[in-house]
């Protein structure tokens, strides 16, 4: 037999590499540099290091190399490459720029090259083979594409399922605010903790203050604030303190709790100043008492009434698309809008869109809070907004009402406080429709729906409100952030609950408060930057009252109803109202619009066609942008909220095009209105408008006049994504040559799609 030994004193091994150079750089030195910036309370769990971040799925040369840590709080993938094509980046300050927040993650996709396999992640799986590829789908439309080739397999299999793992938390006490907030409780800030910002302008409306102080804001005389509540002895999902009619004693309350689904009582919303109020409730479950505490309930309202009117009860559960076919439109809008690749679905992306039935809910949404308008402004009669539980379709009526109603929530500030009042405090269940936990049959983007209704109507009147609509977007991103504890909780007496046991299991003294202090999403200070926030901003709206010089002295202007927009100004009878006559009926040829049918014009009883008058009279007259506002209604004036979800789709995007491109514009010119008011007013020795010296000197506007040499040219970096970047974000194809970002560019509208595909 041969003897597999080797011969005594001869080589065993025999390398085919060639010797390494002392001077060769390896990349490792560099990558262990790279650390992550930790929030207090964030630990990392898990990270690995040579990871490409993909930029394209058709090339590899723009990839990105770096290392890719899963704390408790996010996804960072560090690198000191700089982002290809990348002209601009909108910082968040919790947030890195290839940050994705935990809860933002809506599925986890792991890939193996060599075997063909995939496999969606879920929190305690086991991952049999060895990632090559990780795929994580987000919940604001973006895709993130990591490839693990030159990473130890063990290494990349280790944070995938980290990352699984502290994505989908079995607890809510394992979200990551809880850390941060106890880390801040064990190591309080000696400048005074995380407050300041935005957050001491918005009411919160946990406490009695705050109610009070609404009512007297509204005129509502007959109403009053109702602590019986307090402690959450009657209702879990009501806040401490709400509002009632003067007449309902509280004995009465305690009484008829007992009787409505969930112990929802009714909750005032919000007073006309014609004495009229907007009043939610829930069904009253007890079938024998119902018609005794619903007339008892009717006459306490009436009885608030100044002139004793009737009330008007809106049954929305039969009146709206409920939760679960809103879930379901949203599912076929994403997969619309996330679709690889983009251009493929061109041709019937019209007609998919409109499938979704999106787009037909946003305007059912807006039309019935039109048409409880016009029962609250005209009719001057109260309106009772009731459904099951009371807490989710009478969040966004409610909301609707009282922004087309009342000015001041068409502030900054006020729109704020409508949140907090309407949907914070009155208990909708952010935990459970926003799926923090990923484990709820009960999702449902109901706020969103909400947010574009509100996009609708500053699309439709821009002059009549003081946020953006990057403000607006921005505000749904922050749903999705495990931070702030406006959007974390299923219910106010939630989060005292849940809070007051982590503090105790944490030994936290509380003294006197009531459950931990979450931050709040309104201190935009710890987002954003102040000079970021002025985004925020609208260059457009008119404030009721501006400043001016006049001899001298400083005087405020006062806009009085003849100082209207003229937004509607020329606009054709047929679109008046958001309806269309009946010679617009039939589309023109090869028209994307269909046959559209009025809605208001369905309705055949008197109430109705003094509905149709009071629409028909409103629309025929100059808007007062401090008045009432009414949604146009018709399939052209309903649109695609572009910059929230088509932001990350590169083929979307409009190069130095846009609305964006005219904000710049508005911008620059209210900048430099701005400035010769401050110098006139300087020039005049006149003191300053309730703001220092340093306040002045600052513009409000992102864009300002004196930081560009041409202010006629519009920034190169510039899109309709702005402020938000599509590049690495979303893996989709590198060259935007798609017919649809051609003629978007420019091209010529009768090129045909080959001739489009075959142009240099």
């Amino acid at each position: 037999m041969f003897s597999l030994k080797p011969p005594k004193g001869q080589a065993t091994f025999k390398s085919y590499l060639l010797p390494q150079t002392d001077d060769k750089i390896t990349p490792e030195p560099r990558l262990k540099k790279l650390e992550p910036v930790l929030l207090p309370g964030e630990i990392v769990v898990n990270e690995v290091n040579f990871v490409r971040k993909c930029i394209a799925t058709d090339t590899s040369q723009y990839d990105l190399w770096g290392k890719l840590i899963c704390s408790n709080f996010k996804i960072s993938f560090i690198t000191d490459d700089p982002m290809p094509f990348q002209r601009f980046h909108y910082k968040n300050l919790l947030l890195g720029e290839h940050d994705v927040a935990l809860t933002c993650i809506e599925q986890i996709v792991t890939v193996n090259d060599a075997k063909r396999k995939q496999k969606v992640l879920g929190p305690n799986q086991k991952l049999k083979f060895n990632p090559t590829e990780l795929i994580i789908y987000c919940k604001d439309f973006r895709i993130v594409r990591f490839r693990f080739d030159e990473a130890g397999p063990e290494s990349a299999k280790k944070v995938c399922l980290a990352i699984a793992h502290y994505s989908q938390p079995a607890d809510l006490q394992l979200l990551f605010a809880f850390e941060y907030v106890g880390k801040k409780y064990h190591n309080p800030d000696p400048g005074g903790g995380s407050g300041g910002g935005s957050n001491q302008q918005t009411p919160l409306f946990e406490t009695y203050s705050d109610w009070d102080r609404e009512i007297k804001r509204t005129g509502a005389s007959e109403w009053r604030v109702c602590s019986v509540n307090e402690g959450y002895m009657i209702s879990t999902c009501l806040p401490e303190y709400f509002v009632v009619p003067s007449s309902l004693a509280d004995q009465d309350l305690k009484l008829y709790s007992h009787s409505f689904a969930g112990r929802r009582m009714p909750m005032w919303c919000w007073n006309h100043s014609n004495g009229s109020a907007v009043v939610r409730m829930a069904n009253i479950k007890d079938a024998l008492q119902q018609r005794k505490i619903d007339q008892r309930i009717c006459n306490a309202i009436t009885r608030s009434h100044p002139q004793r009117s009737d009330v008007y009860k809106s049954d929305l559960d039969k009146s709206l698309p409920n939760i679960q076919e809103i879930q379901a439109a949203f599912l076929k809008l994403k997969q619309l809008c996330v679709n690889e690749p983009f251009e493929e679905t061109e041709e019937k992306w019209l007609s998919l869109l409109e499938n979704s039935r999106w787009l037909e809910n946003v305007r059912l949404f807006l039309k019935h809070s039109a048409e409880l308008v016009y029962m609250l402004d005209s009719k001057h009669v109260s309106v009772i907004l009731q459904e099951e539980e009371g807490r989710d379709l009478s969040c966004c009526v409610a909301s609707l009402v009282q922004l087309m109603l009342d000015p001041f929530f068409r502030t900054i500030t006020g729109f704020q406080s409508l949140i907090q009042k309407e949907w914070v405090m009155a208990g909708y269940p952010f935990l459970d429709r926003c799926n923090h936990l990923k484990k709820s049959d009960k999702e449902s983007p109901l706020f969103l729906m909400f947010l574009d209704c509100v996009w609708q109507l500053l699309e439709q009147y821009p002059s009549a409100f003081e946020f953006s609509e990057a403000y607006l977007t921005i505000l749904y991103d922050s749903t999705r952030i495990s931070l702030f504890g406006t959007f974390l909780f299923n219910s106010p007496h939630q989060r005292v609950k849940q809070s007051t046991e982590f503090a105790i299991s944490k030994n936290i003294q509380l003294g006197d408060e009531k459950g931990l202090k979450f931050p709040s999403v309104w201190d935009w200070s710890l987002q954003h930057t102040t000079r970021d926030r002025m985004l925020f901003h609208n260059p457009l709206y008119i404030g009721k009252s501006t400043p001016c010089v006049h001899n001298g002295a400083v005087k405020s202007f006062k806009r009085t109803k003849k100082n209207y927009s003229s937004t509607l100004r020329g606009l054709p009878p047929s679109l008046k109202n958001g309806i269309i006559s009946e010679q617009d009926f039939l589309p023109r040829r090869n028209s994307l619009i269909l046959k559209l049918k009025p809605d208001f014009l369905q309705h055949t009883d008197n109430n109705a066609s003094g509905m149709e008058q009071y629409f028909r009279e409103w629309f025929s007259k100059p808007i007062d942008l401090h008045g009432v506002i009414l949604p146009r209604l018709s399939g052209t004036q309903i649109k695609l909220w572009k910059l929230c979800y088509c932001r990350w789709v590169p083929e979307a995007q409009i190069s130095c095009g846009g609305f964006i491109t005219a904000f710049h514009k508005i911008s620059l010119l209210a900048d430099e209105v701005d400035r010769l008011n401050r110098s006139l007013r300087q020039h005049s020795g006149s003191p300053p408008l309730q703001a220092n010296a340093s306040e002045l000197d600052q513009s409000r506007m992102y864009f300002r006049a004196n930081e560009l040499g041409d202010a006629s040219a519009s920034p190169e970096f510039l899109s309709s994504s702005f402020p938000f970047s599509p590049v690495g974000n979303l893996c989709r194809r590198s060259i935007l040559g798609t017919p649809l970002s051609k003629f978007l560019s420019g091209a010529k509208i009768w090129l045909s799609t080959e001739t489009l595909a075959n142009e240099d």
